[in-house]
C-alpha cells in the first residue's frame, strides 16, 4: 500500500469517526411553526424551536419558578413601576455582536412598535428602557404589571440582535441561545447547529438539532420506531402503550398548563355575521351539547383532563366555582328554541389537520347533531389556520393555547380589547376594567377575585369555551439521556445527550 493510499484511508478513517460522533438530535413536531420571529409567532412549535435558538431574559424551572438566563437578577421597586436587572456578561448573538442593555432597549421597543408584533400588550406597561450601563437596565412602568416578568420568560424576553431588524428576521433569526440557525425548508425541517460562542456551552452537549413537522401522530411513531427520529412531540394517547411496552424507547409526560377549546368570531370582519357569532345563546347550547369527558376518555385515553376555565387544576388560580360543564342536550335545544332556531343552526368550525384534532372535532359534530347543531368542519395546516383567524377568515375554530405560568398569559390577550391574540375581536370595557386590576396587583387574593368576576362575564358572553387540558407525551428513543418534561411543554436541551 503506497504511502499516499495509506494517507487517504486514514483521512476517511478520520472523517467516518467524526461523523459518528456528530450529535445530531431529530425531533418530530405535530406542525411546521409560523414565521421564526419572536415578535410575530403564535404557534406552540415555534415556542419549541425558539427554546433551543433564542435565550430569554428569564426562564422557568421545573417547579414553574422564574430564574435567569440572560438576565442573572432583578428586583421590583416597592410602588412596582420600575424593574432592574442585571444582565449576564460576556453574551453575544450569533453574529458575534455583544449582547447588552442596548441590545434589550431595541428588542423591547421592536416588540411595542414593530406593526405585525403579537407581543404588544405583552409589553403595553413599559414606558421605556433606561439602559445604565451595558450590564444594568431598568424598565419603567406606567402601572404595576405582576404578569411581566413570566412574559420575559417567553416570546417578549427574547433577545434578537439588533443587526438583523434590517433583514428579514424569520428567514435568518439571529438570537443568542445554544443553537443558531442553519436551514428551513417548510413543511418539511428547520435545522439548528451548535453555536461555539455560547454562554453556557458546558451545558450543550448535542452538535445540532432537527425539527421535523409531521402531523400524523402515527407517521411520528412510526419514524421513531424506525430509528428516523430520536424524540416525537405530542405523542397519541392511544400509542403511550406501545412506547412504554418497548425497551428500545421511553415515555415521558408532564402536566400542562394549557387548554383546547372553540374560539368563535364575534366581530372581526363579514364571517363574524353569523348566528353563533352574534348570539352567546348559541355559543352556550353548543357548549351544553359536548360530553368533555367521553372526549377525553375516547381520544386521549383518559390521560387529558376536561376543562372549564383558561387555567388548569395545577393553577393556584383555578376558580372551583366554574366547574367543568355536564352536557345537556335538552337544555342545549330549548336555547335554539329561545334563539327562534327550533329547526336547527349550522356552524363553520375549522381545526388542524392532526389526526387528535379531527378525532376531537368529528366527536363534537355528532354530539352538536343531537342537539340540533349541524357543523361543517375544514382541517387547515395550524400555521394557516392562525393566520385566518388573525385575518378574521374563520366562523368558529377548534384551537388551544399551550399555556403560561402567570395565569395572565392565559387569558388577556384573547378576550381583551385589541388583544394580540383576541382573533374574533371580542369586546366588554369590564372584562378589559377587571383584567387591567388583575395585572396591576401581586396580592394573589385580590387577583383571584378579578378573575373570578371577569369569568363570571366571559361565562355568560362565551367569546370561547374550553374543552381539555393537555398533558404533554413524549416518545423517546433510549439514546437519548438527560431529557426532562416540563408542564410548559417546551424541549429543554441542556445536558441531553445521545448515546449509542
Amino acid at each position: 500500500m503506497t504511502l499516499r493510499r495509506i494517507l487517504l484511508l486514514a483521512a476517511l478513517m478520520g472523517t467516518t469517526a467524526m461523523a459518528a460522533e456528530a450529535q445530531t438530535l431529530r425531533i418530530g413536531l405535530e406542525s411546521d411553526p409560523d414565521a421564526l420571529d419572536p415578535d410575530k409567532s403564535r404557534t406552540f412549535v415555534g415556542r419549541i424551536v425558539f427554546t433551543a435558538l433564542c435565550d430569554k431574559l428569564l426562564d422557568v424551572t421545573p417547579e414553574l419558578e422564574l430564574t435567569g438566563q440572560l438576565a442573572t437578577d432583578w428586583t421590583v421597586s416597592e410602588d412596582g413601576l420600575t424593574i432592574d436587572m442585571t444582565l449576564r456578561e460576556g453574551v453575544t448573538f450569533h453574529d458575534g455582536t455583544p449582547f447588552d442593555g442596548e441590545a434589550v432597549k431595541a428588542n423591547i421597543e421592536r416588540s411595542q412598535t414593530l406593526e405585525e408584533s403579537v407581543r404588544k400588550s405583552e409589553v403595553s406597561s413599559i414606558t421605556s428602557v433606561e439602559v445604565v450601563d451595558p450590564t444594568h437596565i431598568k424598565l419603567h412602568l406606567s402601572a404595576p404589571d405582576a404578569p411581566l416578568l413570566a412574559q420575559l420568560a417567553d416570546r417578549s424576553g427574547m433577545m434578537l440582535s439588533p443587526a438583523s431588524f434590517e433583514s428579514d428576521v424569520a428567514a435568518n433569526p439571529v438570537c443568542s441561545g445554544p443553537f443558531k440557525f442553519k436551514s428551513r425548508v417548510a413543511q418539511d425541517r428547520i435545522e439548528l447547529e451548535k453555536y461555539d460562542g455560547y454562554w453556557n456551552a458546558e451545558a450543550i452537549k448535542l452538535d445540532g438539532v432537527s425539527y421535523l413537522p409531521i402531523p400524523d401522530s402515527t407517521v411520528r411513531l412510526a419514524n421513531l420506531q424506525s430509528g428516523d427520529l430520536d424524540l416525537i412531540n405530542r405523542l397519541a394517547a392511544t400509542d403511550v402503550p406501545a412506547v412504554e411496552g418497548n425497551p428500545n424507547f421511553a415515555f415521558a409526560k408532564a402536566t400542562g398548563l394549557g387548554y383546547q377549546g372553540i374560539t368563535f368570531n364575534t366581530q372581526n370582519g363579514a364571517m363574524a355575521d353569523n348566528p353563533f357569532g352574534k348570539e352567546a345563546k348559541l355559543r352556550e347550547a353548543l357548549s351544553l351539547a359536548i360530553d368533555r369527558e367521553a372526549i377525553n376518555q375516547v381520544v386521549f385515553a383518559g390521560l387529558n383532563a376536561a376543562a372549564s376555565q383558561s387555567v388548569s387544576a395545577v393553577s393556584p388560580y383555578f376558580d372551583p366555582a366554574f366547574p367543568v360543564p355536564a352536557r345537556d342536550v335538552e337544555k342545549a335545544k330549548a336555547l335554539l328554541a329561545e334563539a327562534g332556531l327550533e329547526g336547527g343552526a349550522t356552524l363553520e368550525m375549522q381545526f388542524p389537520n392532526r389526526p387528535e384534532n379531527q378525532q376531537v372535532v368529528q366527536m363534537i359534530q355528532a354530539m352538536a347533531a343531537e342537539a340540533g347543531i349541524t357543523i361543517k368542519l375544514t382541517a387547515k395546516e395550524f400555521a394557516s389556520m392562525v393566520s385566518d383567524q388573525a385575518a378574521g377568515n374563520f366562523q368558529s375554530s377548534q384551537v388551544g393555547w399551550s399555556g403560561r405560568i402567570d395565569p395572565d398569559g392565559n387569558i388577556y390577550g384573547f378576550v381583551t380589547t385589541d388583544g394580540g391574540f383576541n382573533d374574533g375581536k371580542y369586546s366588554n370595557a369590564e372584562v378589559d376594567r377587571l383584567l387591567a386590576e388583575a395585572r396591576a396587583t401581586s396580592d394573589e387574593a385580590k387577583r383571584k377575585e378579578l378573575y373570578h368576576q371577569a369569568n363570571v362575564i366571559l361565562m355568560t358572553d362565551l367569546p370561547l369555551f374550553y374543552l381539555y387540558n393537555e398533558a404533554w407525551l413524549y416518545g423517546l428513543s433510549n439514546k437519548v439521556q438527560g431529557f426532562t418534561a416540563m408542564s410548559d411543554g417546551m424541549i429543554r436541551l441542556e445536558n441531553v445527550t445521545l448515546t449509542e
